[in-house]
């Protein structure tokens, strides 16, 4: 077995997790939503159905990207492919950021840290 198989199976194994992540918590927060369908007011199930697939896409993506970044270093180590690598992390970035976005309801910048500390005012108080 040589290297690059091994990294391959690497390769494999992370879009396996990735692609994982994405129906089986696609398919949980689709319980989750049938389940408090039941149990509150629908507008409410609604938001946390978004919330948690949202969660669950930016966890898949991440992963994803693991496993192309793992593909380009180890095994397609051509200019073709960085290029290629870099225009789907943009993309897989840009997604991330714009479900973030909807599911914070702000940018990461705007954000209070967490733990809901606030910053200090810049008169020292």
């Amino acid at each position: 077995m040589t290297f690059t198989d091994v990294m391959d199976g690497v390769v494999r194994g992370f879009e396996v997790a990735g692609v994982a992540v994405l129906a089986l918590g696609g398919l949980m927060a689709l319980g989750a939503y049938v389940r408090d369908m039941f149990r509150g007011p629908p507008r409410e199930a609604y938001e946390r159905l978004r919330q948690n697939l949202g969660r669950c896409i930016l966890l898949g993506l991440e992963i994803l990207i693991i496993a192309d970044i793992v593909l380009t270093v180890t095994i397609e180590r051509t200019v073709e492919s960085a290029l290629t690598l870099g225009i789907i992390v943009l993309v897989r970035t840009f997604l991330s950021f714009s479900l973030e976005i909807e599911l914070e309801g702000t940018v990461p910048w705007r954000r209070g840290p967490r733990g809901g500390a606030a910053l200090p005012s810049s008169d020292g108080s």
